[in-house]
């Protein structure tokens, strides 16, 4: 099953020290059954699109949570493409987690599909973003004006050969 892993580059950076990803369980995104059904006109990579982008938005909260802990990551969302058995993933059992799963194990880098990254032209508006996910949670609507701008910016894809090229 192909899944979409949110990641950050020093959490890139670190899965290249130690071979993988992990450890597991990881929160990932993927084409579910939930998925299909809510978004029923779209075909194979439509849907893949989508996961895409919700691993992109989950790439969003990890950096809100390393500012939160001090730890100043550069302001770009990772999304790591990754072949992991169906028999590792879990898939939400939740209809409104319509493309979350669950990843059980540690998923090793040959698995690695492929990496998308944000531009370095799209730091400005990933920190704003940031910056503004709290107060788009409690409903603020220019704050998720200003989250969902970031979605704006297309994130590059890197072959899994490439990876060293985009770490800081």
């Amino acid at each position: 099953m192909r899944v979409y892993l949110p990641c950050t580059l020093p959490g890139l950076a670190r899965a290249v020290t130690v071979g993988e990803l992990g450890p597991g369980p990881l929160s990932g995104f993927a084409v579910t059954p939930a998925l299909v059904e809510w978004y029923v006109s779209g075909d194979t990579e439509e849907l893949e699109y989508v996961a895409l982008m919700e691993a992109a938005r989950a790439s969003l909260r990890m950096l809100a949570a390393d500012l939160a802990d001090g730890f100043d990551a550069p302001a770009r969302r990772v999304v790591v493409a990754a072949e992991v058995p169906d028999s590792a993933v879990l898939v939400s059992p939740d209809l409104n987690d319509r493309g979350r799963v669950r990843v059980q194990e540690s998923v090793p880098l040959g698995k690695l599909a492929a990496v998308h990254v944000d531009d370095v032209d799209a730091q400005e508006d990933v920190a704003a973003a940031v910056s503004a996910l709290s107060s788009a949670d409690d409903g603020d609507d220019d704050a998720q004006f200003i989250v969902d701008s970031a979605d704006a910016h297309e994130l590059l894809w890197y072959a899994t050969q490439e990876i060293p090229d985009i770490l800081p």
